[in-house]
C-alpha cells in the first residue's frame, strides 16, 4: 500500500503533505519528554480559536521565538521580550497568548518541582497509560472528556491560562494520552503498539 492510499483519519487534509506528516509521525504517539511537552502545550494554547494546521505552520517560528522551548528561558522573558514578540509575524501575534505562555512556563517549572517532571504529573490523569477510543467516523471524535475537564480544571488551578478543556484535549491527544486515531486508520495500531512507557 503506498503513501496516497493509506487509510488515515477522517479530520485530515491529506493535500498538505506537512499536516499529513505530522499525522503520520507524532500525532498521538506518547510523549514523556517534558521539552516536547512544555513545546505541545504552548502551541495548543496558541491554537485557541484557531485551527491546529495555522499553528503547525508557524511551528519552525514559536521555535525560535520561545528559545527553541526551553522552558527555563521563556519563564524568564520580561516584558521587553513581549513587545518584541508582538512584532514577530513568524507566531500568533497575541499579547495575551504570548504573556500566557510565559506564565505557562512558570507554572511548569512548579509542577516539575513537585512531582519530578511534567511527564509524571501529566500522566498521572490516565493512570500513566494511553486511552485507547473506538472511532470510525468525523462524528464520533469528542471536544472533551471527563479527564480533560479534570486535568483543565488542575491546571487553572495551578495559574496556567489558554489551557481549557477542549484545549487541554487536543493536547492529550498530540502527546498521545489518548489513542484518537480512527479505527480505520493505518497509525491506530502502530500507536497502540507503542503502549505505556515501560
Amino acid at each position: 500500500m503506498t503513501q496516497q492510499t493509506l487509510c488515515r483519519c477522517p479530520w485530515l487534509d491529506t493535500s498538505k503533505p506537512d499536516y499529513v506528516d505530522y499525522h503520520d509521525n507524532e500525532w498521538g504517539v506518547p510523549v514523556y519528554d517534558d521539552k516536547t511537552l512544555f513545546e505541545f502545550l504552548t502551541l495548543e494554547s496558541a491554537q485557541a480559536g484557531l485551527s491546529w494546521y495555522t499553528i503547525l505552520k508557524k511551528r519552525a517560528g514559536y521555535k525560535k521565538a520561545f528559545a527553541d522551548f526551553d522552558v527555563h528561558t521563556v519563564a524568564a522573558f520580561t516584558q521587553q521580550d513581549i513587545e518584541r514578540l508582538m512584532l514577530d509575524a513568524s507566531i500568533v501575534r497575541n499579547r495575551l497568548k504570548i504573556a500566557a505562555t510565559i506564565n505557562n512556563a512558570q507554572c511548569f517549572i512548579k509542577i516539575q518541582h513537585e512531582f519530578g517532571s511534567f511527564s509524571a504529573y501529566q500522566w498521572r490523569f490516565v493512570n500513566n497509560e494511553p486511552l485507547v477510543s473506538n472511532l470510525n467516523k468525523l462524528e464520533d471524535y469528542p471536544a472533551t472528556s471527563e479527564i480533560a475537564n479534570a486535568f483543565a480544571k488542575d491546571l487553572k488551578q495551578r495559574g496556567f491560562k489558554f489551557l481549557g478543556p477542549t484545549t487541554v484535549y487536543a493536547h492529550m491527544q498530540a502527546c498521545g494520552m489518548v489513542n484518537d486515531h480512527s479505527n480505520s486508520c493505518f497509525r491506530k495500531e502502530e500507536v497502540k503498539k507503542l503502549g505505556a512507557r515501560c
